[in-house]
């Protein structure tokens, strides 16, 4: 995208005036050179681990910040929020801390691991609507209503302010950064850091990530002309369909590129770091990462800083994710048997498949299987193995048993 001087709702002296203001109260987290990452990469990879804050996301920035900008008379009536989790989250802690009434409106599609830890630090918790649009128009229904002070979750410059302290300490630990990977939901994390790397390194290149789900920001200013994908997505974290209108301006003008990728370059991304770095990121903390897996154009032999922005994910959904990442990695496989149908064939089966290094990880006993034969039944196997390489070899083994085996598809 070309540049532009950046509008002046936020500034430089805004980010340190918030890091000031925050200081003690939020971390300053780790960023730390990743070796193994940067070989599979193909660049030098920086990773800042905003997923190991107190509610595991960088959105405490932002919400901190926004709390104690308030007026005296705006704390005693209470804040309101609409937000997936994340967001959430930081206002409900913070506000706990600062003795502030809050009310969180969340989308009733929010995992139920976000929805319960807001609740846990005590904000009052209203579900509404199947996504952060419908969140957001109750949240300002509820404003008016009830005299309380919104707290954006991106559209807001103490937000944007509080977030850029993230990329403020990045560029302070390690200032040769060239390039910046930056998640993109309302675009809060990514104007903040636009802020602070024009004003400290207007050279550095400034990357934004989404998910083809929700191309919102690219479509809106990075001239992606692609329809948003069906679906739902894993980075629920940066599912917003309609970014902020002052994050829009920030990011027109001081954004390079919007990268959007698929959700399974996401997927692969989460895996990739909990199996190399072994922590755990949702899908919009891995969304980085995701995009120097899917478009390494805009990133090889560039020295990066990647913003994990974010660890917090449902279990059954990381479940998911790295069984997905078997199977198109090629370790978990579907194999068929059709054995017969007398006492000790099944023990002979997986005793082939243990002798082979294989891991059963589910099996189905089919013996009314209409393409079994009367005096055989149908095993159905799903086996996680060493390596893919291995696969041939059971098959042989199997074969070699006696058994008529093929893969099937999962």
């Amino acid at each position: 995208m070309d540049l532009a001087p950046l509008p002046p709702d936020v500034t430089l002296a805004d980010v340190e005036a918030a890091a000031r203001r925050i200081a003690g109260a939020v971390p300053q987290t780790p960023f730390v050179h990743s070796q193994t990452l940067s070989d599979k990469l193909g660049a030098e990879v920086w990773l800042k681990f905003e997923n190991l804050q107190f509610t595991a996301s960088f959105k405490e920035r932002g919400a901190l910040n926004k709390l104690l900008s308030l007026a005296e008379d705006e704390k005693a009536r209470g804040v309101i929020a609409a937000s997936a989790g994340n967001h959430a989250q930081g206002v409900a802690y913070h506000a706990r801390r600062a003795g502030i009434a809050a009310t969180i409106v969340m989308p009733t599609t929010t995992p139920n691991l976000k929805v319960e830890r807001v609740r846990e630090h005590g904000a009052r918790v209203v579900l509404h609507g199947a996504d952060f649009a419908a969140a957001a128009a109750e949240m300002g229904r509820r404003a008016a209503e009830e005299g309380l002070t919104v707290v954006h979750p991106f559209d807001d410059p103490a937000i944007i302010a509080g977030q850029g302290t993230a990329t403020l300490e990045m560029l302070q630990a390690v200032p040769a950064l060239d390039t910046l990977a930056v998640p993109v939901g309302g675009g809060g994390l990514i104007a903040g850091a636009a802020v602070v790397a024009r004003a400290l390194r207007p050279s550095l290149r400034v990357v934004g990530v989404q998910s083809e789900i929700f191309p919102g920001m690219a479509r809106a200013v990075g001239g992606f002309t692609g329809e948003p994908m069906p679906g739902s997505s894993v980075a629920e974290g940066i599912a917003v369909t309609d970014p902020g209108q002052i994050t829009r301006r920030i990011v027109k003008a001081g954004v390079d590129a919007i990268a959007v990728v698929g959700e399974d370059a996401i997927e692969e991304a989460i895996a990739l770091v909990l199996g190399v770095e072994k922590t755990l990121c949702e899908g919009a903390g891995a969304a980085g990462i995701a995009a120097m897996l899917a478009r390494p154009d805009l990133f090889a032999g560039r020295r990066v800083g990647v913003i994990l922005s974010g660890g917090n994910i449902d279990t059954r959904v990381l479940v998911a994710v790295l069984q997905r990442h078997l199977t198109r990695a090629g370790r978990m496989v579907r194999v068929r048997a059709e054995l017969p149908d007398h006492p000790g064939a099944l023990a002979r089966l997986t005793a082939v498949v243990a002798a082979q290094g294989g891991n059963i990880y589910e099996l189905r006993h089919e013996r009314l299987a209409a393409a079994s034969r009367a005096k055989e039944s149908s095993v159905s196997l799903d086996v996680e193995l060493r390596d893919p390489a291995d696969l041939p070899t059971l098959m042989d083994s199997l074969a070699a048993e006696g058994f008529r085996v093929r893969r099937d598809e999962f």
